[in-house]
């Protein structure tokens, strides 16, 4: 399999990213993006993932962090979806229930080249330091559509918002790593009846 790796840059007038992912990495981080709680949890996307990620995201946040984690999710995405190529010899498919303290999220993804999100959590509209909570739901959406996945994540238990969504990102982070690996008994086969995904 040859190497699984990507670099985007976008700017628009809201945001300007620059963002490199290995999908074969060790879980290396580097990110900035001006909002401490989300640079938590993509540096925990990453190390979950064992996807080495650099991120680099200045947005306008004198109006609020809402176009930086949405430009965020959609160069992600963009990214994996470029790293993944033609999808040849990998799983496909992931899944994963994680604990997070007091808090339970199942994550299920399919690499189906739909992409999409099912969403079946309670996150209410509440700031957890800077990040307003509600933006997770975004992140996802965004990221989903831009990666061709389809996503689904579902909160079974949880009380404390931190929790919650962190339990959601490394969730996602260690469904998309079973998704993504390589399937030696697919050699570079195409996990997909219609020749195409």
């Amino acid at each position: 399999m040859s190497e699984r790796v990507a670099h985007i840059a976008r700017t628009t007038k809201e945001t300007d990213i620059d963002m490199s992912v290995d999908l074969d990495g060790t879980g290396v981080t580097d990110v900035e993006t001006g909002i401490g709680f989300f640079d938590h949890m993509l540096t925990a996307f990453g190390r979950h993932g064992l996807f080495d990620l650099h991120v680099r995201c200045k947005g306008d946040l004198e109006v609020d962090g809402h176009h930086s984690v949405e430009d965020t999710g959609i160069v992600m995405g963009q990214a994996f979806a470029q790293a993944l190529g033609d999808k040849r010899g990998i799983r496909r498919f992931g899944d994963i229930a994680m604990p997070m303290d007091e808090a339970l999220i199942t994550a299920a993804v399919d690499i189906s080249g739909r992409g999409q999100l099912y969403w079946d959590a309670d996150v209410p509209a509440v700031m957890v330091g800077a990040f307003d909570a509600t933006l997770a739901k975004e992140f996802f959406i965004a990221f989903a559509a831009n990666a061709g996945v389809t996503l689904h994540i579902r909160q079974l238990a949880g009380e404390n918002t931190h929790h919650v969504i962190e339990g959601m990102f490394k969730a996602v982070a260690r469904a998309m790593r079973q998704a993504c690996e390589p399937d030696p008994r697919m050699g570079d086969a195409l996990p997909s009846t219609k020749g195409m995904l």
